[in-house]
């Protein structure tokens, strides 16, 4: 899940260098979606005592 939510913000960045406005402001939803998602996963696995599987 982190993976692929640096992924997105890797495509956002160059998206945004190279002037695609819209593009770029898609992936860095998707991107901040994503990061959140495993954010509250990590937290969830945390508090019941299972590993985290990426």
């Amino acid at each position: 899940m982190l993976a692929w939510s640096i992924t997105f913000l890797v495509v956002a960045l160059i998206a945004g260098v190279l002037g695609f406005g819209g593009i770029a402001s898609t992936a860095t939803g998707i991107a901040r979606i994503l990061f959140f998602v495993f954010l509250v996963l990590f937290a969830v696995s945390l508090l019941t005592g299972r590993g985290v599987t990426l």
